[in-house]
């Protein structure tokens, strides 16, 4: 018998598949509750309120959009970081609509985190973990370097995503994203 998930679990869960359907500015906590199938009081009891429950679920979804992305890395083990970094690039695009609305809410955290310290530190430990992940994931290394390429990398993501979520004409994809990399190359001699 596999074990309950709690019901702080539940409420994430549920969140997401919130997420899934609508657009957050639509998501109220008794659509999350019935889609729980927990109390609405359990969200002020686990989370304090429904902003601070979307953030941590906002987190969550991005670490498992993370995994979607590691899952198609996982077939290229002898692959180099060049080749990684465009199939890792291409599984963002394959998969950057069906996330949609969990980009929009992660936007909005940021914004919040100008002015909530809570959501501030949970977004800063989501980047602190994640960037391990992505220098892992692309083979950039495990030393600082590796993951100061990863926070990079996460900078252009979450830069070209936000520009994408702006107007979707903007999204620098394929060929085009492997030509624009190209170029900022020659910004950065050899030594």
């Amino acid at each position: 018998m596999s074990p309950q998930r709690s019901n702080r679990a539940n409420l994430i869960e549920g969140t997401l598949r919130c997420l899934d359907k609508v657009p957050p500015e639509q998501i109220t906590a008794r659509m999350i509750a019935a889609e729980s199938r927990a109390n609405l009081a359990s969200i002020t009891y686990h989370f304090e309120s429904k902003d601070n429950l979307l953030t941590e679920a906002v987190i969550e979804g991005l670490d498992r959009w993370l995994d979607e992305v590691g899952a198609r890395l996982s077939e290229l083990s002898a692959v180099e970081p060049a080749d990684r970094y465009r199939v890792a690039g291409e599984a963002v695009e394959a998969t950057r609509e069906r996330h949609t609305h969990l980009a929009r809410l992660f936007f909005g955290a940021i914004a919040k985190a100008q002015h909530d310290q809570r959501v501030r530190d949970l977004l800063a430990a989501g980047f602190a973990r994640t960037r391990p992940n992505v220098a892992a994931l692309l083979g950039l290394g495990a030393d600082q370097a590796g993951e100061d390429a990863a926070g990079l990398v996460l900078s252009l993501f979450y830069g070209l995503l936000l520009q994408t979520l702006l107007d979707p004409a903007l999204a620098i994809e394929g060929g085009r994203r492997n030509r624009a990399h190209a170029r900022l190359r020659t910004l950065l001699p050899e030594r």
